[in-house]
């Protein structure tokens, strides 16, 4: 195709204006680009569309002919922009969520976006924190909340909200009669942990420090429902997140143990690919995300 909306578009103006400069003046163009874009199209066909003279340009028969069709093109090019605007304006989104954001957090901010934008599409994906990372680099989500802080220069992150990681074990557990635990209770004791790659594990790892190589580590699973089963069939000592063990807490299927000197607080943190185009509904959700208390 050798023609593009440009084209058309000032040669609809110069038809219309039967001048050059004031159909630049209608398009905010400069006159030369004007006169260059009327030229090119012209030339790519090898066609005279106006009879030239020295005050105004007027359209002969064949131009006449390529104005209605050009029109007719235009309009149709207008109606698919306005389609496209119409689509941003309706806040479609796509969103990925690690485990525990997803699981316990996610969806009651998205009851809030959909109550703001009853009219938006929303595809929330619930991964590992890694793979929600993944996700946004190959541009497969818009927006990603995860649990661990990261640096990669294709990638924007914002602190969003302040989680706290919480020990904890059955009630038939010895520590369950503890009111804290110290470091040889900590090497003591098995532990029940998330897989080395998630968030949990990162700031877990990072909490135990000093005590990291003499940990005795029990069982790795990637699942949070999966460690909390493990801990209540006398397994081990567990760590996530407070929220995802408040109702088990709360119902005493699980008891929560602090630890002497061990910092367990954390952020999560909204990720977005710095190269992605600017998007509306990723600023309304992220908006949402900051103002919205749950």
């Amino acid at each position: 195709m050798r023609y593009t909306l440009r084209h058309l578009e000032v040669f609809l103006a110069v038809a219309k204006e039967q001048s050059i400069s004031r159909a630049a003046q209608a398009l905010s163009l400069s006159q030369s680009a004007t006169s260059a874009a009327l030229q090119e199209f012209e030339n790519r066909y090898n066609m005279q569309l106006f009879d030239r003279s020295a005050k105004r340009l007027r359209l002969n028969s064949f131009g006449n002919t390529i104005r209605t069709k050009a029109e007719g093109l235009m309009a149709h090019a207008r109606e698919f922009d306005r389609e496209l605007q119409k689509h941003e304006e309706l806040g479609h989104l796509k969103v990925g969520t690690s485990y525990i954001i997803g699981n316990y957090l996610a969806f009651k901010y998205l009851a809030a976006y959909m109550q703001q934008h009853p009219e938006a599409e929303v595809d929330m994906t619930v991964s590992s924190t890694p793979d929600i990372v993944a996700q946004v680099l190959n541009f497969n989500v818009d927006v990603g909340l995860i649990e661990a802080e990261l640096h990669h220069n294709d990638l924007q992150l914002q602190p969003w909200r302040e989680d706290r990681m919480c020990a904890f074990c059955s009630p038939d557990h010895p520590f369950a009669r503890k009111q804290q635990l110290t470091d040889n209770d900590i090497l003591s004791c098995s532990w029940i942990l998330r897989e080395p790659t998630s968030g949990h594990r990162q700031n877990f790892d990072r909490a135990m420090q000093g005590l990291l190589p003499d940990l005795n580590i029990g069982l790795e699973l990637s699942h949070n429902e999966a460690i909390k089963n493990a801990v209540k069939a006398g397994l081990g000592v567990g760590c996530l997140s407070e929220i995802a063990v408040a109702d088990e807490v709360e119902q005493g299927t699980l008891v929560p143990l602090t630890m002497e000197g061990r910092n367990l607080h954390r952020y999560f943190y909204i990720v977005t690919h710095k190269q992605a185009p600017a998007s509306q509904a990723v600023q309304w959700w992220v908006e949402l995300c900051k103002g919205f208390e749950i």
